[in-house]
Formats: structure tokens, sequence, C-alpha cells
């Protein structure tokens, strides 16, 4: 469901650039790299605090 909302919004964000002619801050292609980063980086935190919590035990 926040995967749903999350897609929603961009799309809602997207058409009203696009309807004030308004240039994103990042082209699309940076922009999605970016984006990628941040769910690779939110999915590792928590593999990694639990690979950490093993090995320390």
């Amino acid at each position: 469901m926040n995967y749903l909302i999350s897609l929603l919004i961009g799309l809602g964000v997207g058409a009203l650039y696009a309807l004030l002619d308004f240039k994103s801050p990042a082209p699309p292609a940076i922009a999605l790299v970016g984006l990628l980063g941040m769910q690779i980086g939110e999915a590792l935190l928590p593999l990694g605090r639990q690979f950490l919590a093993q090995w320390l035990h």
C-alpha cells in the first residue's frame, strides 16, 4: 500500500510540474538512480544489522 501511495504522489507532482511548465530539479534518469539507491540502502540496513547481531552472538 505504501508503494501505491508513493506512486500516486509522484504522479501527482509530475502532473503539477507539467501543468506549471516547471523543470524538475534533476533529470529523470538521475532522479531514478537516486531513488534506487535509497531503496537499496533502506533494504540493506536491516540486513546489515541482522548480520552484525548474529556475528556478535
